[in-house]
């Protein structure tokens, strides 16, 4: 058993990991930056230690403070929440190499499921279907363009080494194929310094899901039932919902059979979720794997009685998770929001300081957050101040629980998406489960 971890986080994912460790008895280290010296998860934790400057690559992107810190204050374990270094397989190196355990996939996983490239390889290995396209970097745009032909346009390019929609453009035509390419490897070249892009067939109305795995060193594999995240904007995930309403439980198995073939093929240890695409017709195709724990992992966690951090700690110090194969039924139906301090018609970051603050609550309501009245949120950071997770027997009665939840959560000071998110709960579309990852493109709410 672990007597002391160090979070390299900050916000209410590193609140949630302190929870997590207070319940298994362990001691929790916070790191914190300049910036978020009076941020919550300072006062949570057993012991607090600054780390750097507000800008993240002084901070919480520093590994060297970070092992630093983990070694002043005697942690055995880091937890890297989500984020930040929880996919750095250098990071995860080095803490190996200092000593220290990573919770989380090795290096080597990560360098395999983390290029989309090596992932796409895995899974037509594993027998996993995937979207007509490249199995290898673009090299040369003519053979690029005469297989967009043949799998026929519209495609879309995708950066090998990228995330959260940087790197990834929609061609419709040959004649803007060079344009698009170079727009889009320029981006990815940028963000993460990998310019190196695949091509894809694009689906035009796809549902966005996905499996969350957990599997030990024993070989236990545990695949819990679907989240849908097709409410997103810019690629970014707005809402998520479990169970999804177009997957059937004949969709159900197989999704959840393919996530455990692709993560049985490497070996994989730790937490997981294995993302598909699902078209009209009920065929999904392989995605990609994000080897951490996931902001929406708490809507899986109501509908199956499930602490996913918990026994990601767990599976870390070697514990056998086989008494988790009967969780993977679920109850009910569970949906969760991204309140995020951002102007909700523009999408633009809004900062400041917490004026009036009234949180929800009552039956079938969970919130995930870090702020309290009086906080000042800063500009350095991801604008997510909560996650409001709400439960239902059924998706009629979540629905009906989230309009009461939002309508008593009351932020002042700074603007937020939760008047967004009382208008989608309103929309036929919405209500009715009919929609896709186009959903607010198709929309004006305001």
């Amino acid at each position: 058993m672990f007597k002391k971890v160090l979070i390299a986080n900050r916000g209410e994912i590193a609140i949630r990991i302190i929870n997590a460790l207070k319940e298994l008895g362990i001691k929790s280290v916070a790191v914190y930056s300049e910036a978020d010296r009076d941020c919550l998860h300072t006062q949570m934790a057993d012991e607090a230690i600054c780390i750097g400057p507000p800008h993240p690559m002084q901070s919480y992107l520093n590994i060297t403070s970070i092992l630093s810190a983990a070694e002043v204050t005697g942690a055995e374990a880091i937890h890297p929440g989500y984020g930040f270094l929880a996919e750095n397989p250098k990071f995860a190196e080095i803490c190996q190499e200092c000593g220290l355990v990573f919770i989380g996939p090795s290096a080597e996983m990560m360098e395999k499921l983390g290029d989309k490239i090596s992932a796409r390889k895995i899974a037509t290995q594993a027998s996993v279907p995937i979207l007509q396209g490249t199995l290898d970097p673009i090299s040369d745009l003519k053979e690029a363009i005469k297989i967009a032909k043949k799998i026929k346009f519209p495609v879309i390019l995708k950066a090998a080494a990228g995330g959260g929609g940087r790197g990834m453009r929609i061609v419709t035509s040959e004649e803007d194929f060079e344009n698009v390419f170079l727009s889009a490897s320029s981006e990815a070249e940028k963000a993460f310094g990998d310019g190196r892009l695949y091509l894809e067939k694009y689906l035009e109305e796809p549902r966005h899901v996905e499996i969350q795995i957990l599997a030990d060193t024993h070989k236990n594999i545990i695949c819990f039932p679907e989240r849908d995240c097709s409410i997103q904007r810019r690629h970014q995930k707005l809402i998520e919902e479990s169970p999804s309403p177009a997957v059937t439980p004949s969709i159900r198995k197989k999704l959840m059979d393919c996530a455990e073939k692709l993560i049985k093929k490497v070996g994989y240890t730790g937490a997981a979720t294995v993302e598909f695409l699902l078209d009209e017709d009920g065929n999904f195709y392989f995605m990609e794997v994000n080897t951490r724990i996931q902001v929406e992992h708490p809507v899986t966690e109501i509908i199956t009685s499930t602490d996913i951090v918990k026994n990601q700690i767990l599976i870390a110090q070697g514990e056998n998770i086989s008494y988790l194969k009967k969780k993977t039924d679920f109850h009910g139906h569970s949906i969760e929001f991204r309140v995020n301090a951002e102007d909700p018609q523009k999408f633009i970051p809004s900062v400041g300081k917490i004026e009036t603050l009234r949180f929800p609550c009552g039956i079938g309501v969970r919130l995930d957050t870090h702020i309290y009245q009086g906080y000042n949120i800063p500009p350095f950071y991801d604008s997510l101040l909560a996650k409001l997770i709400v439960w239902g027997e059924n998706r009629k009665e979540a629905i009906s629980r989230s309009r009461r939840a939002l309508s008593s959560f009351i932020i002042e000071g700074v603007k937020t998406s939760i008047p967004l998110y009382l208008k989608i709960l309103e929309d036929e579309s919405f209500v009715n489960g009919a929609f896709s990852t186009r959903y607010l493109e198709r929309h004006i709410f305001f």
